[in-house]
């Protein structure tokens, strides 16, 4: 389950000044005008094109459980496309992102230390530098591990280090049993 991917396509998701279409025939022709033809709204949802056609002209209604939840993915994934670019770049320009996450989180520093890992609820406010990596990478493509240590690395350096005012040794932050995570901007 991409946690981390998700939990970033939420907190923009949150900013969205509209709902989404909400019935099968409203989503599939949002999906017809933004992919400008029944047949490539076919292919991506791995469906016939005239059961596409049907949804458009509302002849069916209902759809199966798999194919509700892509069509709900494709289009979230495509609504107010301006918005969720606005939404970015205020994160990654200005206003940084905040974490919340109830996950075991330790940490390898010299030794004589107390690195032991123990379960932690953080809210910690990200500055925009780290939103803008994690933002970018999620944009590249990269894995929810990916992601998952670009996050522990942030954390690493706000939460642990107090950005450079203490615990200057350490090196690795673990980031592991995550219970909760949620983002927002």
């Amino acid at each position: 389950m991409p946690l981390f991917g998700d939990g970033l396509d939420a907190a923009v998701q949150k900013e969205f000044t509209r709902p989404a279409p909400k019935s099968a025939g409203a989503q599939m022709r949002y999906l017809v005008k933004q992919l400008k033809g029944t047949k490539a709204v076919a292919q991506m949802l791995r469906v016939s094109q005239r059961t596409v056609e049907r949804y458009v002209k509302d002849q069916i209604k209902k759809p199966r459980p798999d194919l509700a939840a892509r069509l709900e993915r494709e289009v979230r994934a495509r609504w107010q496309p301006q918005i969720r670019a606005k939404a970015r770049e205020r994160a990654a320009t200005t206003g940084g992102i905040v974490i919340d996450t109830r996950a075991r989180l330790g940490y390898t520093s010299p030794i004589g230390s107390t690195d032991q890992d123990r379960i932690r609820h953080l809210t910690v406010a990200l500055p925009p530098r780290h939103a803008a990596r994690l933002f970018d990478a999620k944009e590249a493509g990269a894995t929810d591990q990916e992601l998952k240590e670009l996050a522990a690395e942030a954390l690493k350096e706000v939460y642990f280090q107090d950005n450079g005012r203490r615990a200057g040794q350490l090196e690795e932050v673990r980031f592991t049993d995550i219970e909760h995570l949620e983002f927002e901007l």
